[in-house]
């Protein structure tokens, strides 16, 4: 069985790289801008990532849901945590954010699972 994280990050990485490689002012600004958004400021990056988390649940989208996810555990977000995000998404999102809490579920027991 492969490892998801390995395998989501190895895809992620190739393609940022390959999206980068282009002379595009606006992509590498915007990846600029994504990046600096999470620095430590009035908010620290931890709660930065965790509201990240949050809206990428709302929003349905799987791959940003892995990322903040790693995100959150390098930033040493615990697993009682987690679930507290896990249903302010579901309230806010409502029960349509189910079927992506069980994949971020899967994820961050495979985060909580390395080392």
């Amino acid at each position: 069985m492969s490892n998801i994280v390995e395998d989501f990050n190895a895809y992620r990485s190739k393609m940022n790289q390959r999206i980068l490689s282009q002379e595009n002012l606006v992509m590498k600004r915007l990846y600029n801008l994504d990046t600096n958004t999470y620095a430590n400021g009035a908010l620290n990056s931890k709660t930065k990532e965790m509201l990240g988390l949050v809206a990428s649940m709302v929003l349905r989208c799987d791959d940003c849901i892995k990322y903040h996810l790693e995100q959150c555990k390098k930033a040493g977000v615990t697993t009682d945590e987690v679930f507290e995000i896990f249903s302010v998404a579901n309230i806010v999102g409502g029960t349509i954010v189910i079927p992506h809490t069980r994949r971020a579920v899967e994820f961050w027991d495979a985060l909580s699972a390395e080392k």
